[in-house]
């Protein structure tokens, strides 16, 4: 999955891509350098970050939406306003990957009407403070408990099984402790039953881990994501989708040999 932040104030690019014909020639590139789903974002949800009114973000999203749904791949917009969603899926988006888990009032509803994927998202607090002092017993646990709820929430609105996919939220409401623990233990929530979706590229924990600013985190990021394939998780939310192709590409030639 490739991150197309059309934000001015996203963590790793904000600003980049606010311009629609950069946000256009940047989400054609990481289609050519192979991405499956492009993931299309009109408000930042870094920490701290300062939200947008609906109309913002739909002035944000839509014209990418509108000028990339007859390319080769599914389109993703990452929102949690009901008003996006139905926008976005009207206008031919085909998942709504949402940090809140469809926990606005409405956002279930817009995703049960139609046959879209939906990915759910664990984050404790919201984007203004989720880091302000985020606390875990058993972060795992709390995790999977989470999002094993909210996937029954889904399925109860009528969203069929197979449409929904889970995400930990890295970096969500989370210390390095916790990311750490949650990628080594990621293999536990394949228990839920449902696609795994990992976010791990560029964040400040891989940053903690290596002493690197956020734009020297490219190998920490491609590594991060092959710990995740490895553990379990189908989908990986990637900035650099070549070097991160290539990363896959290497480890599964050579896990071919030893089958």
């Amino acid at each position: 999955m490739g991150i197309v932040n059309v934000t001015p104030d996203s963590f790793s690019d904000g600003g980049h891509f606010l311009q629609f014909d950069r946000a256009l020639e940047h989400a054609r590139q990481l289609i050519a350098e192979g991405a499956d789903i492009l993931d299309i974002g009109g408000e930042s949800t870094r920490p701290g970050a300062a939200e947008v009114s609906p109309d913002q973000e739909i002035e944000r999203v839509l014209p990418l939406v509108q000028a990339l749904r007859d390319d080769a791949v599914p389109l993703s917009v990452d929102t949690s306003k009901p008003g996006v969603m139905r926008a976005a899926l009207d206008e031919g988006a085909a998942i709504i990957n949402d940090v809140r888990a469809l926990a606005l009032p409405g956002a279930l509803e817009q995703v049960a009407r139609g046959d879209c994927g939906v990915v759910l998202m664990h984050m404790q607090g919201t984007p203004q403070t989720m880091q302000v002092d985020p606390s875990y017993v058993n972060v795992v646990g709390e995790v999977s408990d989470f999002l094993g709820s909210r996937r029954d929430e889904a399925l109860r609105a009528g969203v069929a099984r197979d449409r929904i996919a889970l995400d930990p939220g890295f970096g969500f409401g989370k210390r390095g402790v916790h990311n750490r623990r949650l990628l080594a233990h990621l293999g536990e929530l394949r228990a839920l039953g449902q696609p795994l979706l990992v976010g791990l590229s560029r964040k400040a924990s891989l940053g903690e881990m290596t002493g690197r600013p956020v734009d020297q985190r490219l190998v920490a990021s491609a590594v991060a994501a092959l710990l995740a394939i490895q553990a379990g998780a189908q989908i990986v939310r990637v900035h650099d989708v070549g070097a991160t192709r290539d990363a896959i590409a290497v480890w599964e030639a050579v896990r071919q040999e030893q089958i």
